[in-house]
């Protein structure tokens, strides 16, 4: 027989025993009346889960037992019900105000004359994309050549891909030609030179981060007139945000909203993944030509580019992950077993953190989340999707790598929205097949995803794949892309009342929390244009 996962236990029954208490008491106890059969169904599908896994351990306790238990009485009301109706749109007319056009040029090309700088760029798909952008700019900078940037192998993703195997490397040279003079390689009489000797390698402990322009002009200039070439080695937010020459900063955006474009692997699996999303729908979408090119009308060839009425999706990114877990060092409900199990994973994958916690007090992982320094768990994601209204048929695209826990982690998720898929899901074995072993290529197929959908959701700001999806929303979107920033901190005293709200204060609190987030404003200072495009020399703001 097949024993459940503790972890399993902890999530189902509990909710179901809630649910069932929640079902005898007064209507006006559980948020209103009328539900009881569609409630009835919902837990008949938790018995249903629980006999496909059979039966094993006595089961834990489990946070937001109460709130999921009310999550899932409220979303079964819901199905005869709309939706808020700002729920799938912008709530700012400001937002539609701004609009492209780092596109725009006001100067002579550079011809590159003072030498070669090459990037090996480190970290995923998300931090060198900045990089490669970053690296552009400081190429204009030094009046350079750029190589054609290269990917630096990690041994935790074991990921091989190169530039080439990403983005159109024909595209990106001619588009950037106007600002720039790129390369595929280095001329043959520098290509034997032993760079590290000569004192052109450059890493990341050379260069501080958030390096200002200055620094570039003052320390790396005089190697190029020396050596004619400098290579930087990983090159991880090594150019300030600020403060940056005018031309400058919008070169950067150029680089990331204009000059990268996926090969056709990537676009055309991509324009199967929205296809999918939207069931097949003919509906095109404000970003589609932008992310899959001409696969966005591959399908309807011969029909006028248009936008029709199309099936909605909502994205979700997850940050789950087990290096996002254990490096919060925050505690999962798991108990001493998840303990243990992160403390190994610290030791091998953070050894610096492992050592830093025996000489220096850290906040204790009750503080860590009341001050919104967690992840957000599945759980409290599916809280706060039921909290803002989101149907319980919602189609949901949900990115990201491994969720630590796996599926039965999101259990809870994957019962209280059940048309939640994945990329794996979404395409065949056969189509899935050339990406695999390549997680770089996986995240390319995620962005394009996210990107295009209906409505964006990530649940941890600080996360850069979140953050370029986010801005790439915003740039192109014409305010009619929105994206849910949850205020962890805020959400963190919610769910806090986990044993006292009732629902209704819940969705009203969860609901004012997540608008307030979705504020137009412009880049505030020092922020990424990468995340943050609104700005002059990023868009342009027209008064409406």
């Amino acid at each position: 027989m097949k024993l459940v996962p503790p972890f399993l236990f902890s999530i189902l029954m509990p909710i179901a025993m809630e649910i069932i208490t929640c079902l005898l008491l007064p209507k006006e106890r559980v948020g209103g009346g009328g539900g009881g059969g569609a409630s009835k169904r919902l837990i008949d599908n938790f018995e249903e889960e629980l006999r496909k896994l059979g039966r094993g351990k006595k089961p834990q306790k489990t946070a937001y037992a109460r709130l999921l238990a009310k999550a899932t009485h409220a979303l079964a009301e819901g199905e005869s019900k709309p939706e808020p109706k700002d729920l799938w749109v912008e709530p700012y007319v400001r937002a539609s105000s701004w609009t492209p056009c780092s596109h725009k040029r006001d100067w002579k090309p550079s011809e590159g004359q003072n030498g070669y700088i090459m990037v090996t760029a480190n970290g995923g798909v998300n931090q060198q994309r900045v990089a490669i952008c970053n690296a552009v700019a400081v190429a204009r900078l030094l009046n350079a050549t750029l190589v054609l940037p290269r990917f630096m192998f990690s041994s935790v993703w074991r990921d091989t891909s190169q530039f080439g195997d990403i983005y159109q490397e024909g595209f990106f040279i001619s588009y950037l030609k106007p600002d720039i003079r790129v390369v595929r390689e280095l001329p043959m009489e520098l290509q034997s030179l032993d760079l590290e000797a000569i004192g052109s390698m450059v890493t990341d402990t050379d260069i501080m981060k958030e390096a200002k322009p200055s620094f570039y002009l003052k320390y790396i200039l005089p190697i190029l007139h020396l050596n004619r070439v400098v290579h930087f080695v990983g090159f991880g937010n090594r150019l300030a945000s600020d403060p940056i020459p005018h031309q400058l900063q919008r070169l950067r955006c150029r680089c990331n909203f204009h000059a990268l474009r996926f090969v056709p692997k990537i676009e055309e699996a991509g324009a199967l993944l929205i296809q999918r999303m939207r069931r097949n729908d003919t509906g095109f979408g404000h970003l589609d030509h932008y992310l899959v090119g001409r696969f966005s009308q591959s399908k309807w060839k011969g029909q006028k580019l248009r936008e029709a009425k199309k099936s909605r999706y909502l994205a979700l990114h997850l940050r789950f992950e087990i290096d996002m877990v254990a490096h919060s060092l925050c505690e999962f409900g798991g108990g001493e077993e998840e303990n243990r199990e992160l403390e190994a994973y610290r030791e091998i994958h953070f050894p610096a953190l492992v050592e830093l916690k025996k000489t220096k007090r850290f906040p204790s992982p009750t503080e860590l989340r009341s001050e919104g320094l967690c992840p957000l768990m599945p759980e409290e994601t599916v809280l706060m999707l039921a909290g803002l209204g989101f149907n319980r048929r919602t189609h949901i695209y949900l990115a990201g790598a491994h969720i630590y826990g796996g599926s039965s982690r999101l259990a809870a998720l994957t019962t209280l929205f059940p048309n939640l898929v994945t990329k794996e899901k979404l395409l065949s074995s056969a189509e899935i097949e050339p990406f695999l072993n390549f997680s770089s290529q996986l995240a390319a197929l995620d962005f394009i995803a996210c990107t295009a959908a209906d409505v964006f959701s990530m649940t941890d700001s600080g996360s850069q794949f979140s953050s370029l999806v986010a801005g790439y929303r915003v740039y192109f979107g014409g305010g009619k892309m929105p994206s849910i920033r949850p205020n962890k901190r805020r959400l963190a005293d919610i769910f806090t009342k986990n044993n006292t709200i009732e629902w209704k204060v819940f969705e009203t609190r969860v609901r004012k929390a997540v608008r307030q987030n979705k504020r137009v404003f412009s880049r505030p200072v020092g922020r990424s244009v990468y995340r943050y495009p609104r700005c002059q020399d990023c868009m342009c703001y027209t008064i409406k």
